[in-house]
């Protein structure tokens, strides 16, 4: 998927650098538990340091073995000074407590903690990689071309995590006679890459073209006719990756909530095929949770990775649903067209009752104007019970489980 407005940067908390030590009553003890040296007090609480970029995922483990996260203090501050664990602090799954050092977030940017690959390639020195595949997605009686290519990454250092974007240099020159400037494709295979040899990198390209408004003639876009032209064997300039947005979080326990129009499906690929097809190849990532992907297309031809989808949905109905809203082809309840927004609406009881989970990410990744169609149904289902969606949103936003992605 073309991503037009992705920078690669993403807003970093003050805290990103820093390590804090949780205060944790009522923990049972269990097999896991019995495997670590957490020191544990008379008084039974347990003290368990955890860097900054892990603060979720711990809660959410702690919550799962019945601990009650009693105080939280940043090792890099005074060792008398806490943070007790409230909602408006953005800590998930605890009951109030009273705030002595507000969390706040700030746009300066700190050192990042977590291993994300990020500009390992600029566009003054891309990385040149060769075209293993082109593949045409769209089958008979489909709109437009979408194609599926892989790049060979053997010889240099790209790699690159799920939810990230690479940029594409074209080959020639604009009107003015220089270089064309990179466009950044969101990636739509897993870290090992479709061959499972950690050297290539697919993406999901639709040739963008449209008519003139003032002359009525065909214009094409330029990278993405280049991309959908590209012959088997070409070098292609790559860089990046970037952003840190879209990425899976690590607990194999999350519900996963996807929303996708067209290309916007790529992300998602990528996201599946690792909870799903590679299990072997992931041992320290057991996929366990529910994926639920919206699919929004024009027509069933369309419908891009149909069968692979399909596929998975056969072989694991427990932790995975497939819905589509087929706009050309599909009615909505109104008698208008199905679009995804429909579909969210259709659902949006139960995908309330999801988003409340402290595990729970949802992610949308398309066509700008599906957002609001998604705020509209959800918003129907928080009212329900007094909750202005509004807010609630923005405090899932906040705490990194609202990810979006649109064009």
């Amino acid at each position: 998927m073309y991503s037009p407005t992705l920078s690669g940067d993403a807003a970093n908390s003050e805290f990103g650098g820093r390590v804090f030590v949780y205060e944790v009553e009522g923990l049972r003890q269990s097999q896991e538990t019995d495997k670590t040296s957490y020191p544990i007090r008379r008084s039974g609480s347990v003290f368990i340091t955890v860097p900054y970029y892990r603060m979720n995922q711990e809660m959410q483990r702690i919550a799962r073995m019945g601990g009650k996260i009693v105080s939280i203090r940043s090792v890099n501050d005074r060792p008398n000074t806490k943070v007790k664990v409230t909602p408006e602090n953005g800590l998930q799954g605890q009951k109030s407590g009273e705030l002595s050092k507000p969390m706040t977030q700030t746009k300066e940017k700190t050192k990042e903690t977590v291993d994300i690959p990020v500009n390992l390639y600029k566009p003054a020195s891309p990385f040149v990689g060769k075209c293993l595949s082109n593949e045409e997605l769209v089958r008979e009686g489909g709109e437009g071309t979408v194609r599926h290519l892989t790049f060979d990454l053997s010889g240099g250092n790209l790699h690159y995590l799920e939810g990230q974007s690479i940029g594409i240099i074209p080959e020639g020159t604009d009107a003015n006679g220089k270089p064309h400037k990179i466009r950044l494709y969101s990636i739509a295979s897993t870290r090992h890459g479709d061959r499972l040899d950690d050297k290539t990198v697919s993406l999901c390209v639709r040739r963008l073209e449209y008519k003139h408004p003032e002359t009525g003639e065909m214009v094409y876009g330029v990278c993405s006719t280049y991309l959908t032209g590209l012959e088997v064997g070409a070098d292609v300039k790559i860089t990046g990756p970037v952003g840190k947005e879209m990425l899976l979080p690590e607990d194999p326990e999350s519900t996963i909530i996807m929303m996708a129009t067209g290309t916007g499906i790529a992300p998602f690929r990528a996201f599946l095929w690792r909870m799903f097809k590679e299990k072997e190849h992931n041992p320290n990532y057991q996929f366990k949770g529910l994926a639920w992907l919206f699919f929004g297309v024009a027509y069933t031809p369309n419908i891009l990775y149909k069968e692979e989808l399909e596929k998975l949905q056969a072989e694991f109905p427990d932790n995975f649903r497939l819905t589509y809203a087929i706009s050309r082809e599909q009615k909505n309840a109104e008698g208008g067209k199905m679009y995804i927004q429909n579909r969210i609406q259709e659902n949006a009881d139960e995908l309330w009752e999801l988003v409340q989970k402290p595990n729970t990410h949802t992610y949308i990744c398309g066509l700008k104007g599906m957002e609001g169609g998604i705020d509209e149904g959800m918003s129907a289902a928080s009212s329900k019970y007094g909750v202005d969606w509004a807010e609630y949103q923005k405090q899932l936003k906040k705490n990194h489980l609202w990810h979006v992605e649109t064009y």
